[in-house]
């Protein structure tokens, strides 16, 4: 296996579950060390001595990313522990599902500080930290749903939109600094977060494939590695996206077929999330 990232240090945010899981575990096999960043310190320890009993290198350090304060901590632990920050993965997300009107203020609130304030800050805070590296990455994890707005998903949607908007201006900002910065823009993916209240996900979203959190985890290395802008996993996905945001009447014609088949499908994972409950 290559050691694409031997000697360097990379922090994942959102790291106790899901793509942040995956991504941690993938960049540990590579070589880096790893710095471990969500809230739950029990999740994150338990990941630290699994990548540790692997081989690999890991450092937990329980953060709340809406707390610069935190983020500042969190840098300065990575700095203190490997001696360097090469590697920032935001992707820490969090989702509150149905009609804005319906959707309680803290909620929608909470929405835009975990996945639009907070990468920007913690990006800020860390930028003196890669620039002293000198040779870094920045990788914001998005969505597709930052490339065509979803319905009941409305402000998941503004702040993915907001997230590709900040990386592709850093991006530019950064082109002669040696760090990159790019976006990974998943389409649905098969882990809590969507899984978790499946029944509030628009029935749409299940009408594309879903990609596993270690094919997204996959494509954060990519970007980590080679500095490509943005990858999008299903490709196909990201072609109807784009196609939908040059063509607006397009996704409301297709609407009627696509959700007759994401309900179908969502069924589908309804039934075999209630067959692993019984077993």
């Amino acid at each position: 296996m290559d050691k694409r990232f031997e000697r360097r240090t990379v922090i994942v945010t959102g790291a106790s579950s899901g793509i942040g899981e995956a991504a941690a575990r993938m960049f540990a096999s590579e070589g880096a060390s790893v710095v471990l960043a969500a809230r739950s310190a029990a999740l994150l320890q338990r990941l630290a001595g699994e990548i540790a009993a692997g081989g690999g290198t890991a450092l937990a350090v329980p953060t709340d990313v809406c707390d610069a304060c935190a983020c500042a901590l969190l840098l300065e632990a990575a700095q203190a522990e490997f001696g360097a920050v090469h590697v920032l993965v935001n992707n820490a997300g969090y989702n509150f599902r149905g009609p804005v009107e319906e959707a309680p203020s803290e909620q929608l609130a909470r929405i835009i500080d975990v996945n639009l304030r907070a990468p920007v800050v913690l990006t800020r805070l860390a930028l003196p930290y890669l620039r002293r590296s000198g040779r870094a990455a920045i990788v914001n994890v998005a969505s597709i749903a930052g490339q065509i707005p979803l319905p009941c998903e409305a402000t998941y949607s503004a702040t993915k939109f907001g997230l590709r908007a900040f990386t592709f201006a850093l991006a530019e900002e950064l082109e002669s600094t040696g760090i990159t910065v790019s976006a990974v823009s998943p389409g649905p993916v098969e882990t809590g977060f969507l899984l978790g209240d499946i029944e509030e996900v628009p029935d749409v979203v299940f009408s594309q494939p879903i990609s596993t959190a270690a094919e997204v985890a996959a494509l954060i290395l990519d970007c980590a590695a080679d500095g490509t802008l943005e990858r999008t996993c299903p490709q196909l996905s990201g072609y109807l996206a784009t196609a939908g945001y040059l063509v607006p009447q397009l996704p409301r014609l297709l609407r009627p077929v696509l959700q007759y088949q994401g309900r179908a499908a969502k069924e589908r994972y309804i039934e075999k999330l209630r067959a692993k409950t019984k077993e």
